[in-house]
């Protein structure tokens, strides 16, 4: 199944999409699960895809809006790729890198990335983006699996910068209207072959990122078992996965995202995020 979150009427909503059009089961549950990521918590999204109550209507006509709108966490992974690994001069790790995003710097495919003013060094990272269906501590790598909802796309943009202040990555990860999430969550089911997936980014329309899902560093029930034992994971929370290499700040000359690009990132069987550039007012 494909779930999106999104506003009718300006009122935030969540359904299935299917064939161009969405079931809205989240008007249907308004009162008991009106978030995707309440719906997930609650174990309700086969119920969901059984409602007959539910009206259905033109995705065109919706406003999306970042798949999981209010996660509780946003964990992300750096160096997971080793050509991302050798282009930045890193060294191999026995553990993965770790580091944060709030929730206010997520915004939805469609939207604009926003480029603040403190900064032209926006840089771009194409990620798959995994989003936890049931909660959970110290989870083995061989239960992780079972606790993930499903898949979506993310665009770790960056203000290379911020991020190299100082050995801290966070603060050039996280600026407000720097991570596209979306379009749509993919429930785990549906890509049980998951690391013979294709992540691409483009810029402009020109490639400048293309990876295999199996080419990660860390599998996904590694990351699950490694963040599960220093944080509680809950329901909705999101779990980036780490970008391939070809980012921005590393070729020569730089190429960074500027006012009026346009940048995508598409994962085979998951779907394609797409956004545009603007600077902050």
């Amino acid at each position: 199944m494909k779930f999106a979150s999104y506003l009718r009427d300006n009122v935030p909503s969540w359904g299935i999409v299917e064939d161009g059009h969405v079931l809205d089961v989240g008007t249907t549950m308004r009162n008991s699960h009106p978030s995707l990521r309440e719906a997930i918590a609650a174990d309700v999204l086969t119920e969901a895809a059984a409602s007959k109550r539910a009206e259905r209507v033109e995705l065109a006509s919706l406003r999306l809006l970042p798949v999981i709108v209010n996660p509780t966490k946003i964990l992300c992974v750096g160096l997971n790729y080793d050509d991302h690994r050798r282009e930045t001069g890193r060294l191999e790790s026995k553990y993965p890198t770790i580091f944060t995003r709030y929730a206010d710097s997520l915004v939805a495919h469609g939207a604009d990335i926003v480029r603040p003013h403190v900064s032209t060094s926006l840089d771009f990272e194409g990620e798959l983006a995994v989003v936890i269906g049931r909660g959970g501590r110290y989870i083995s790598a061989q239960d992780a699996m079972r606790h993930v909802a499903g898949y979506t796309c993310h665009n770790d943009a960056t203000l290379r910068d911020w991020q190299r202040h100082t050995t801290q990555f966070t603060p050039g990860k996280t600026f407000p209207g720097t991570g596209p999430l979306g379009p749509y969550l993919v429930t785990a089911d549906e890509l049980p072959d998951l690391d013979k997936q294709t992540l691409v980014t483009r810029l402009n329309d020109v490639v400048v990122q293309s990876a295999s899902l199996g080419d990660m560093i860390f599998s996904i029930p590694v990351l699950i078992e490694y963040l599960s034992a220093f944080t509680p994971l809950s329901p909705g929370d999101i779990i980036a996965t780490g970008t391939p290499g070809g980012v921005g700040f590393k070729r020569e000359p730089p190429l960074f995202m500027k006012p009026g690009d346009r940048v995508e990132v598409e994962i085979s069987g998951v779907g394609r995020l797409v956004n545009g550039v603007v600077d902050e007012r």
